[in-house]
């Protein structure tokens, strides 16, 4: 290193000096230091257990504070009220099963629906980016007035079908920056 002022680091300095410090680093210094780094790593993933464990220990002290005091309210209600909220519970369980066969069902129903979507989505996607003519198309090629090349698909279809769609026209405001963002939007499904 310069030998000017130990204050002022030279980088080139510096690039000079790595490589002498790095041979002198030997194996059993490099080795001490991955151990460092390895008993480090291992302690802030102790640390880490230890604060999810307290947090566990909490929670589940809360979860039983909640149900001594559901109990206590049981416990304040005359038999037949307490018969009563047994009906209760077991009526809501019928309905949580219920609800997740529901769920399960209208899951099926929908994945039945994608499949058979899917194809529409490919034709449309065709048509919307020019992939494929459609019955009735001319071959007469129609030049893009703006940019000088042949018009393909149905330009700016996506940006058009957003600012018409009534649902979104009240939920969502697209100003100009999207626009020209959404001029480029190839395919939804």
């Amino acid at each position: 290193m310069s030998n000017d002022n130990a204050d002022n680091l030279n980088a080139s300095d510096l690039g000079a000096a790595l490589p002498a410090a790095a041979a002198a680093l030997i194996a059993e210094d490099r080795a001490g230091l991955v151990n460092a780094l390895k008993a480090k790593a291992v302690l802030k993933f102790l640390a880490l257990i230890a604060y999810h464990f307290i947090d566990i220990v909490l929670t589940m002290n809360k979860l039983q504070n909640l149900a001594g005091q559901h109990a206590d309210v049981l416990e304040t209600l005359s038999p037949n009220v307490r018969t009563r909220v047994e009906v209760l519970r077991e009526i809501q369980s019928k309905h949580d099963e219920l609800e997740k066969k529901f769920f399960e069902e209208r899951a099926a129903l929908e994945a039945k629906y994608q499949n058979l979507y899917e194809p529409l989505y490919t034709k449309r996607y065709e048509i919307v980016n020019g992939v494929i003519k459609v019955e009735g198309e001319t071959n007469e090629a129609v030049m893009d007035e703006d940019k000088g090349v042949e018009e393909k698909g149905v330009p700016d279809f996506w940006l058009t079908a957003m600012k018409t769609n009534d649902i979104l026209a009240e939920e969502v405001q697209i100003s100009e920056r999207d626009e020209g963002a959404l001029k480029y939007l190839k395919d939804i499904k």
